[in-house]
């Protein structure tokens, strides 16, 4: 279980912080070109160029009633100068289902193309201007953004309008800037970014758990022998051993090269595999089947003419490539051990949206961790002599091993059940499941519960003892999940139950954990000098992924969440708030660029109040101030690190009191 949850969320999020000197993003790039079809018809294509790791949203909403966020293109002018021909058509890719919005949705990555066709009914129109909006995210934030084409059907030269800002404009423009002050007062704050390589010792970890199981331990001792016996010098045997363990390495990491030619077709489609209905179902019985397996019921193996080919094969070449052979038989002949846990491995990094290196990193470990005590105990053969014998407690390890499969396996039905929204397993109910599979592991640890090749139990050990306790410990912890309170969260196993909101219960407050917060910033504002309590500017996106893990991962943890409730009026803007604007209020805004943004929505305002005051784009985004727009600590964004994200938070708050 500790693979599957490290897997699945410690490498979902890139650590990202940014202070007042950040640069604006710009993830996506345009381009356009204009097409001529005939001398009254021609097609506009709009390219989006996409950086690595983020995506853009379809213009077309899967659901009638979805919230999430569009690509929207308005085609300026049209009236009397020409038609649109059809839609706007964009590239076709398979919907996914978006926890955040409980709804299926289509992402672009990397790059996508938009055409328009359209037919003039002005012969004498060389210009046409279009404008497209949109929102950007990766996996730690989301970025709202606009661009304007202007694109010339002759090939003359492009005429820029000059566009006038109005007094009103100029005037409600300037209400934007908050006068903020302190920035000299605080140092750029630095956040350790993670790597694949967390990926890569997370599959090392599940390759020593492979090491423990009966298919592989007995196969120690057995084969270091033979490379050490079987050849005249040492320093043969030595080798061999070293190379047999180097082509172990090798076949675990060659595995995942497929996925590689998948993802290279489509960029996306090893998200589309982990949010697949039918794949997930697929998932949940395998994993069903593997449980049962471990459990004793009946052997999983692959044919035993392929173990007994490649054995063959090993014994007529010999050399380097009947080493080669022989690391290849071992594979065949451990796989109802070992299957199990790759399967896990694999569903972790699809599941994750990790893409296929990192599938490559965690098999690369699995299998480092799986050939090293081939060489080690090569050369030092008395190592041998300290290994504890086969026997009973290597099958305990896999009716452990059974019953965290087991578990795992509702991940892949829970998976399923949140795309069609069937209601089977919503978040209490996940957890109730785990407790009884918990409670049941006890008891088989206890000798309560015996399966098919379980001997008499003598007496307890202390492995099993402790082991016991431990499991005993982590049902005790899931207990709290089944209730309507903030202990309910659980973060430690953040991504495994169904999310908070998938839930029995019914949530009294749109405010994030039932936090009393204004969406406003005016209200904040007189809020925070009614109460004289600091204010914590939150800059956040209803798509913003990581700012629902900031809330429920670590605003949520006690002390913080305490922290928050009791010394922080919080101000949540909301920049992809579609909500407009009254007439009245809404501008022209001239942004830093030069280029002019039409402020309709409050999502705008909010987007343009964070780029004006904090030369920032993106979200999550912390601000700590006092009521009269003082800063009182470096800006914050993407923290995991709970305790971290407190201390910055007790920073604020001594230097408001002082």
């Amino acid at each position: 279980m500790i693979i599957k949850k490290a897997l699945l969320y410690c490498i979902l999020a890139v650590c990202f912080s940014l202070n007042l000197n950040a640069q604006i993003l710009e993830p996506v790039k345009w381009e356009s070109e204009v097409e001529k079809i005939s001398d009254t018809e021609y097609k506009l294509v709009f390219t989006a160029n996409i950086d690595k790791g983020w995506y853009i949203y379809s213009q077309n909403r899967q659901e009638e009633d979805g919230f999430a966020p569009e690509t929207y293109f308005e085609f300026r002018g049209q009236d009397d100068n020409y038609q649109l021909d059809g839609k706007t058509s964009e590239p076709e890719v398979e919907p996914i289902y978006d926890k955040i919005f409980e709804e299926n949705v289509v992402k672009f990555k990397d790059r996508a193309i938009f055409e328009q066709r359209i037919s003039l009914i002005n012969s004498s129109l060389n210009q046409i201007e279009v404008f497209v909006e949109y929102q950007t995210c990766d996996n730690a934030k989301c970025i709202p953004g606009d661009f304007t084409f202007y694109l010339s059907l002759d090939g003359s030269a492009i005429e820029k309008k000059a566009v006038e800002i109005d007094e009103r404009s100029k005037q409600l423009s300037e209400g934007l800037n908050m006068n903020v002050t302190g920035w000299e007062k605080y140092e750029k704050q630095t956040v350790e970014e993670k790597s694949n390589f967390t990926i890569f010792l997370l599959g090392f970890l599940g390759g020593l758990i492979a090491l423990l199981t009966p298919c592989v331990f007995p196969m120690i001792p057995l084969t270091v022998s033979f490379f050490t016996k079987s050849s005249g010098e040492n320093k043969k045997g030595l080798f061999n051993s070293i190379l047999y363990g180097l082509f172990i390495f090798l076949i675990y990491a060659l595995l995942s090269i497929p996925f590689h030619v998948l993802d290279s077709v489509d960029p996306g489609i090893l998200n589309n595999i982990s949010t697949n209905v039918t794949l997930n179902i697929i998932f949940f019985i395998i994993f069903i089947v593997f449980a049962f397996s471990f459990f004793g019921y009946y052997e999983l193996t692959l044919p035993q003419s392929w173990s007994a080919a490649m054995d063959d094969r090993a014994n007529k070449i010999g050399g380097f490539v009947g080493i080669f052979f022989m690391a290849l038989t071992l594979a065949i002949v451990s796989f109802s051990c070992t299957g199990p846990i790759l399967g896990t491995l694999l569903g972790s990094s699809l599941t994750a949206d990790g893409g296929a290196m990192q599938l490559t990193m965690g098999m690369s470990g699995f299998g480092l961790a799986l050939a090293l005590p081939f060489t080690l105990f090569a050369m030092f053969p008395k190592w041998l002599n300290t290994l504890p014998k086969s026997g009973g407690w290597l099958n305990t390890v896999k009716v452990v091993l059974g019953f965290i499969e087991l578990a795992l396996a509702l991940k892949f039905l829970s998976n399923a059940d949140l795309v069609e929204q069937w209601g089977l397993l919503k978040r209490e109910v996940f957890i109730g499941l785990w407790i009884i599979i918990g409670i049941g592991l006890v008891l088989y640890l206890f000798g309560k519960i015996k399966f098919p090749h379980d001997g008499p139990l003598q007496k307890l050990g202390k492995g099993r003892i402790t082991t016991g306790i431990l499991f005993v410990a982590f049902v005790i912890y899931l207990i709290p999940g089944l209730t309507n309170s903030k202990w309910a969260n659980l973060k430690l196993l953040s991504g495994f139950p169904p999310p908070m909101f998938y839930s029995i219960y019914e949530k009294a407050s749109e405010c994030p954990l039932d936090l009393n917060c204004r969406k406003d910033l005016d209200e904040g504002i007189e809020l925070a000098k009614a109460e004289n309590k600091p204010i914590l500017l939150d800059f956040t996106g209803w798509a913003c992924v990581n700012c629902r893990q900031m809330e429920e991962q670590v605003w949520s943890k006690s002390e913080v969440y305490d922290m928050l409730k009791d010394n922080y009026v919080i101000i949540s803007l909301y920049v992809d708030d579609r909500r407009e604007l009254s007439a009245d209020k809404q501008f022209d805004y001239i942004r830093s660029n030069g280029t002019v943004k039409t402020i309709e929505t409050k999502g705008d305002k909010w987007t343009a109040l964070q780029t004006t005051n904090f030369e920032d784009n993106s979200q999550p985004y912390y601000v700590l101030l006092n009521s009269e727009m003082e800063l009182l600590n470096t800006t914050n964004a993407y923290e995991p690190n709970a305790e971290a994200y407190l201390e910055w938070l007790k920073t604020g708050l001594e230097n408001f009191k002082k």
